[in-house]
């Protein structure tokens, strides 16, 4: 920390070229509309080429937030938003959305105190251009409130709200309904249509299809109408389903589903919800909804008719909650990411999947001869998904330990209890387990040696992972690789050698050593004798992202960053609080900063030392900490040629 500071002293006497990037200006103004009532608005100016990123992205370390500071409490709100721009981003798997020009933002409050009130705090964004980050910047704000003549006891003093304008509201819909390309939906699609095969075939839904079918055709005079009849009951099923997704995306909102996918809290949630979804399926207790519920729907559907198919349906769907429960409750949490359509969407495919089965079997009566018996096999069906649930779970604990950076569930401890769970779950396949519900397993058939076969296959899979292997098949579910207790997994060594990770190193990109604190890379440095890289870069940064697998995996340039130097890579948008006592503020391109987080820390160093705040950015230092070559940027080394060069050049310095 010493060197470090020493190195801001110096800087100090940098005058500040035009590579300081300050491309969004913010206004703040308040409107009265009603005597109680308050509309607070944040307009953002944002230059040509330049977008800010909208409050309701998935990844929250680039979303803008707002904070606000009141009688010693800290809000978080989340005011109503202009319509933001909306693009599929393949290099982070998730669409971002964002302001180009101009951002509105607006807050209503009611005030409820017959003193004056001062309302402070600041608005945290981000920003990129075509080639470029920068790190997370704030703006303060204050507002004078106004007292009121008359207070209402009982309530408090200010409150925030998100009251709409009509014209809002029409726009908002508007927006919700337009056509857009969603891969996601679709990929949520027909992950909710297999999802509700997998229900159709459990103990409470499997054994409906005949005796509903059977109904069908005994009650209605032709063939024909039994046909229209299990058509009917077939639509009332998605109908219902797909009722509870709008119901879902109503209550919580398009902006609230998109935070569920990040927020630490609704992960812990989550991860929860599905333990005990998956404790009910392994026959520890059953899930179950009300009888009253099911006997006054039962009721309602002996009346006939089109309302009395529906209320079949209906009860269709609260007897068999205990199986399908935990199904929709995971779809629904799936769906979170998928926006307002989300659940929608995937109501809609779960539904579609059980109610198929009805409609064909009632045109093809015939087929139910094909039906297998139901049985034991059935239980067996809900067991593995009382597995695949728990396993499913740890992923949104990962979520969470990942977001608050605890290193409590480090990619071996993930990948150890998924090989865990899925060995579980061959031996269970196998009948060398047995539990609650199950019936004795005279022999193993052909499809459950099969299912046996794959799930003891990925078990097998996933043990090299232990090792830091990378696991491509299921990517999406450990933490990334740097994310490790061990950076090349447990008891490894780096290519084979005795090579031990010092204090302070991590694995980065490409299965790169580096250092995320610059004192113990420098002094690394020094004592290995080897020129420094420093990698300033961010987590959110996907130009930074992109030279990292575009050109760092060049096996030249990949080499020399292995070997020939020691790489410093320090995150600018890290927002990990400094202690108190290494906070200060500084002033930045004429503008006072605060430095709160150990990425203001590394924003400053490169913003007083190298006159930019741009990332990604890259400088070849000596163990003077004095520069080799000139900088390095990725508008202007993107290349592999480019950036081997520059690296080649740097060595070539170091060594004379």
């Amino acid at each position: 920390m010493k060197k470090l500071l020493s190195l801001l002293f110096i800087s100090t006497t940098i005058v500040l070229s035009a590579q300081i990037y300050d491309p969004v200006s913010w206004e703040f103004s308040q409107k009265q509309i009603s005597e109680t009532e308050i509309e607070l608005e944040f307009k953002a100016e944002i230059e040509e080429h330049w977008h800010m990123y909208s409050q309701f992205v998935e990844d929250e370390m680039i979303a803008t937030k707002f904070i606000f500071f009141y009688n010693g409490d800290t809000i978080v709100s989340k005011p109503k938003e202009g319509k933001s721009i909306e693009q599929y981003e393949p290099l982070w798997e998730m669409t971002l959305r964002y302001f180009e020009h101009e951002a509105i933002f607006k807050q209503r409050i009611i005030v409820n105190s017959e003193q004056n009130i001062q309302l402070g705090g600041y608005v945290d964004f981000m920003v990129c251009d075509a080639t470029q980050c920068l790190p997370p910047d704030y703006d303060e704000f204050s507002f004078a409130i106004k007292g009121v003549e008359e207070s209402v006891e009982g309530k408090d003093a200010l409150t925030f709200t998100q009251k709409k304008t009509e014209n809002e509201i029409i726009d908002e819909a508007t927006d919700k309904n337009s056509p857009k390309e969603s891969k996601g939906l679709w990929t949520l699609f027909f992950i909710a249509f297999f999802s509700g095969f997998a229900a159709l075939l459990t103990p409470c839904v499997f054994p409906m299809i005949p005796m509903t079918v059977s109904f069908f055709t005994k009650q209605s005079k032709t063939k024909a109408k039994g046909i229209t009849n299990a058509i009917i009951y077939g639509i009332s099923i998605i109908v219902i389903y797909v009722a509870l997704g709008v119901g879902v995306s109503a209550v919580f909102g398009a902006d609230s589903m998109n935070l569920l996918a990040t927020n630490i809290y609704f992960n812990i949630a989550f991860f929860v919800l599905l333990i005990v979804f998956g404790a009910s399926f392994l026959g520890a207790f059953e899930i179950t909804l009300p009888s009253s519920w099911v006997n006054k729907s039962d009721k309602a559907s002996d009346k006939g008719g089109l309302i009395g198919i529906f209320f079949m349906a209906f009860t269709l769907a609260l007897v068999s909650f205990s199986c399908t429960g935990p199904i929709v409750g995971t779809l629904l949490v799936e769906a979170a990411s998928g926006g307002f359509m989300g659940p929608i969407i995937g109501m809609l495919g779960f539904s579609l999947a059980i109610a198929l089965p009805f409609a064909l079997f009632a045109a093809f009566p015939g087929w139910l001869n094909s039906l297998p018996q139901s049985g034991g096999w059935l239980n067996s069906v809900k067991v593995t998904l009382g597995f695949l649930e728990i396993a499913l779970a740890f992923k949104f604990l990962s979520n969470a330990d990942l977001v608050m950076d605890t290193h409590f569930l480090e990619r071996e401890i993930f990948i150890a209890i998924w090989i865990v769970i899925f060995a579980l779950l061959t031996m269970y396949l196998l009948g060398f387990l047995k539990f609650a519900h199950d019936s004795d397993l005279k022999y193993i058939s052909v499809s459950r040696l099969s299912a046996a076969i794959l799930t003891g296959t990925l078990t097998i899979y996933m043990i090299p992972g232990m090792w830091g292997a990378p696991l491509k098949l299921i990517a999406a579910f450990p933490p990334p690789l740097e994310y490790s207790e061990s950076p090349y997994g447990v008891g490894n060594r780096l290519g084979g050698s005795t090579f031990e990770p010092v204090e302070g190193q991590h694995l980065g990109p490409q299965g790169i050593m580096a250092f995320n604190d610059y004192d113990l890379g420098l002094s690394y440095a020094k004592e290995v004798n080897k020129p420094i890289v420093i990698d300033f870069t961010g987590k959110a940064c996907v130009n930074c992202r992109e030279m990292e697998q575009a050109v760092w995996s060049d096996p030249t340039i990949k080499n020399i960053l292995k070997n020939d130097v020691v790489l410093i890579s320090l995150y600018v948008d890290l927002r990990v609080k400094l202690p108190k006592e290494d906070q200060y503020e500084t002033t930045l391109a004429g503008k006072t900063k605060k430095v709160r987080t150990i990425g203001d820390q590394w924003m400053v160093l490169q913003a007083n030392t190298y006159g930019t705040n741009s990332q990604p950015y890259y400088v070849f230092l000596n163990h003077k900490e004095e520069t080799l070559v000139e900088n390095a940027n990725y508008q202007d080394y993107g290349t592999v040629e480019l950036f081997k060069d520059w690296l080649n050049r740097g060595l070539q310095e170091f060594s004379e």
